[in-house]
């Protein structure tokens, strides 16, 4: 029978083995339909030819398990982890250890993308993952046996899944490019709980400065009622109604309350501090509200990107890369956009696919298709790589 760990006592023995581990594998299952927050229910581990389950709701202080997870001296490997470093930047304020997520590297050897864990133990290890409990409330206790194996499904395979990846990786000397986009998307993920998210409101990019205020407002003080009831920010106000909100720039209760969206009984008793937060964007100093200016897009600047676009797909493709693991086709304009003279970066910094293995991989030489170095022609339309690059 697996090992459930419910006590302090218990975890503390099973932080001691793991200390001792070069390699450790775990994943989480969560809810966060119904809180602020998402809900910690469960911690699965293999490590040291050992799979062990951690009951998060029956054990007070997991402090313990996230210092032995971010403390140096061992690898730690995941799928899809940006959950599972986020809860171990709460705890302990800093990431697990050297993390090998085994959905990045799989991007790096030409699979898709982001890649299901499922499709990844298929083309890799050739198994296929047991399935029967993809609805289960994890909140809820006790836990079958049933339940606690198809929970550590998740982690059977993380090793095995991460030394075929490593081994390609190694093979097609990528490891230098991986290893760079894991430091990036460990910061991104750092930096998603510091940074203004405010500005992701969607439908609120092309209002003005003034009314990006009151998004930003509205967005803190749904952020605050949220925290305090403890439930999802969307129950308190969606976005389409900040947006609108915004456009109307009015702190009077009677419009606001005549917003279609608005007439729910939990808003109207909530309507004077939302109020007053829109007040207090309305009488925020001009020199506040500085939006910078949109440069329109050229036609050319269209065109390109949308052709470009095309080639950028082929060209990943060809190296084993996943397309959209280099970029979308906002980089790609971007990168028109400098060759053309028309890209606003930030700092002097040229566009992402100007940069480091994206330079290597799509950046160089998208760049001289833009110069008229490098031509396109389409050698077989049925052949998997339909076009060809020819330097003039």
């Amino acid at each position: 029978m697996t090992p459930l760990i419910t006590t302090e006592s218990q975890l503390a023995s099973l932080c001691e083995r793991l200390a001792r581990c070069p390699s450790i594998a775990f994943d989480t299952e969560f809810v966060s339909e119904h809180t602020y927050r998402p809900n910690l229910c469960l911690i699965q581990v293999a490590a040291g030819g050992e799979l062990a389950v951690i009951d998060a709701l029956a054990i007070d202080d997991l402090k313990p398990f996230w210092e032995v997870l971010a403390a140096a001296g061992h690898e730690t490997i995941v799928h899809a982890g940006r959950e599972e470093i986020s809860f171990s930047l709460a705890a302990v304020g800093r990431p697990p250890a050297a993390p090998f997520d085994v959905q990045l590297a799989a991007g790096f050897i030409g699979m898709e993308y982001p890649a299901g864990y499922g499709n990844l133990i298929s083309k890799l290890l050739g198994g296929t993952p047991r399935k029967g409990e993809t609805r289960t409330d994890w909140r809820r206790r006790p836990l079958s046996e049933r339940q606690i194996d198809y929970a550590l499904e998740d982690v059977r395979h993380l090793a095995p899944l991460r030394d075929k990846l490593h081994a390609r990786l190694t093979e097609l000397g990528r490891v230098p490019w991986f290893e760079t986009e894991m430091a990036a998307f460990l910061q991104e993920v750092d930096d998603s709980r510091r940074r203004d998210r405010w500005r992701k409101v969607s439908g609120s990019s092309g209002l003005s400065g003034r009314s990006q205020a009151i998004v930003r407002e509205l967005w803190l003080w749904r952020d605050r009622e949220a925290a305090r009831r403890d439930c999802p920010v969307r129950r308190v106000l969606r976005d389409d109604l900040i947006v609108e909100l915004a456009k109307r720039r009015s702190a009077d209760p009677k419009q606001v309350r005549a917003v279609r969206g608005m007439e729910r009984g939990d808003l109207q008793r909530l309507l004077p501090s939302l109020c007053q937060a829109i007040d207090k964007a309305l009488q925020a100093p001009d020199e506040s509200l500085r939006v910078p200016p949109r440069r329109e897009s050229s036609s050319q600047l269209t065109m390109l990107g949308q052709f470009l676009s095309s080639a950028l797909s082929s060209i990943c493709r060809a190296a084993e890369v996943a397309p959209s693991l280099v970029g979308g086709a906002n980089d790609v304009r971007d990168l028109v956009a400098y060759q053309l003279g028309e890209y606003e970066g930030t700092d002097g910094e040229p566009p992402v696919l100007m940069r480091g293995w994206r330079a290597e991989v799509v950046g160089k030489l998208l760049d001289d298709l833009i110069a008229g170095k490098v031509s396109i022609r389409i050698r077989d339309p049925r052949a998997e790589q339909p076009l060809a690059f020819e330097r003039e």
